[in-house]
């Protein structure tokens, strides 16, 4: 289970704060979940107050007793994604880093409840948290497609879809039922249901089974091959800066700038450098790398 339980809190002195940070395993997490459940709800009042205390005078023992009383708040959140494959400590832990980061940027005079605010920032993390881990390829980054991602089995719920390879009109009810593109349906669609399958995993179950990776095919270069492309390598730099350094400094330069620079300088940058038209910078440029390029053949 990750540190962040641990290290999400604020430094406490209250006993029952300090015991819920050390979680290590299931025991421990059983033990948390009845640590957190026993620290007493904040009234409207008192949260304002400690809220405000923080805000204002950053008083550690106001932001303590805020965060401790929405402790059960990232519990509960948590266990609500529990059937996304990643254990309910990771998830804990991501929703308290959440809930430290609603806490720095919470502001009590706008009027809304810590909770309200801070649910969104202990979402956030645990749905990065479980589109991080879901596969060793990137799940979804956009907007669109973390929604496909969370409601997806929601939305064929509602809709009365069983099936897995989705057909097109099936495809568009769901596009239209979650207000999203249906390319981010079809894609998210096929990653949610293709997980990762590890390339030591036996092919067959049979006694002796070689693994995926032993059946792949060797695509890697020959050694005798590599060699030979980095001594082209070597031998090409070796070319370039010898015959570079011979032309002119101006014609170089301006090489330099427009053929091996990122990004490559514009024409009238150069040209009020150089206090040149756009047009002769351009014709230096060709002559140069005509010159470079003929010099580098000729004695290859």
């Amino acid at each position: 289970m990750k540190k962040q339980i641990k290290n999400a809190l604020p430094v406490a002195k209250n006993t029952s704060i300090v015991a819920a940070r050390g979680v290590s395993d299931d025991a421990g997490l059983a033990q948390y979940i009845q640590t957190v459940q026993k620290i007493p709800v904040l009234t409207a009042e008192q949260e304002y107050e400690y809220a405000t205390k923080w805000a204002k005078d950053q008083d550690k023992v106001a932001a303590e007793k805020l965060v401790a009383s929405h402790l059960r708040l990232v519990v509960s959140v948590a266990y609500d994604f529990k059937n996304y494959g990643i254990p309910v400590g990771d998830l804990i832990a991501s929703g308290n880093m959440g809930l430290m980061q609603a806490l720095q940027k919470f502001d009590p005079e706008k009027g809304f409840r810590f909770s309200t605010y801070a649910m969104f920032w202990i979402k956030a993390e645990i749905y990065e948290t479980i589109l991080n881990n879901w596969s060793i390829v990137r799940i979804g980054s956009s907007a669109n497609q973390k929604r496909v991602f969370f409601n997806l089995a929601r939305a064929k719920r509602a809709l009365g879809i069983a099936d897995n390879n989705l057909t097109d009109d099936q495809t568009k009810q769901i596009a239209n039922y979650l207000s999203v593109p249906e390319n981010d349906v079809r894609r998210m669609a096929t990653r949610v249901s293709a997980r990762d399958v590890s390339l030591n995993a036996p092919i067959n179950s049979d006694d002796g089974a070689t693994d995926i990776l032993s059946n792949m095919a060797d695509e890697r270069t020959g050694i005798e091959e590599t060699i030979e492309q980095m001594e082209f390598r070597r031998r090409g730099y070796e070319l370039l800066h010898k015959h570079l350094a011979a032309l002119p400094e101006r014609d170089r330069e301006i090489l330099r700038a427009r053929k091996l620079t990122e990004p490559a300088a514009t024409l009238e940058l150069l040209s009020q450098k150089y206090g040149i038209s756009r047009e002769r910078v351009r014709q230096i440029e060709e002559r140069a790398y005509k010159k470079l390029k003929d010099a580098i053949l000729q004695e290859a």
